[in-house]
């Protein structure tokens, strides 16, 4: 059953606007609502992942998976440093950012910089080129994602 597009200011059209609201909803831990932003066949890709994490996720219900049990491990505090950058593409925005937080297993710092290329049509997202930094994955109680490097 395909999902009503988003047309309110909480749910909103512009890729800019939406992703703002993507973050708010991480923050939140709403992963549900978070899910619901994405297109039916969404992709979610990371160029950068180490060996034994997912490079490529296919479709929404792949997504929703692979975020399940991110607040179980990831306390996310804030998005500092957010910058959206739009293209000459009216529907891709290039966005840079750092998320911090903490990990919930251990209570370390969590700090991550992250630089995501964002596709959005229809108010949802379909394509997200995820490049972060595979180095932050060797910290204890990372390993949300389904890993089999541990």
């Amino acid at each position: 059953m395909p999902m009503p597009t988003p047309t309110s200011p909480s749910n909103p059209r512009e890729p800019e606007e939406l992703y703002r609201h993507s973050l708010r909803l991480l923050l939140d831990k709403d992963i549900p609502a978070w899910v619901g932003l994405w297109a039916e066949d969404g992709v979610m890709e990371f160029p950068f992942a180490p060996p034994g994490w997912p490079e490529r996720l296919e479709g929404r219900e792949a997504v929703a998976a692979y975020m399940r049990d991110y607040p179980d491990h990831i306390d996310l505090h804030d998005f500092p440093d957010l910058r959206i950058h739009r293209t000459a593409a009216p529907e891709t925005i290039v966005v840079e950012m750092r998320g911090v937080g903490r990990l919930v297993k251990t209570g370390a710092a969590f700090d991550m910089t992250y630089i995501a290329v964002v596709n959005v049509e229809e108010g949802r997202f379909t394509s997200y080129r995820d490049y972060w930094n595979p180095l932050a994955v060797q910290a204890p109680g990372l390993d949300f994602a389904g890993s089999d490097a541990r």
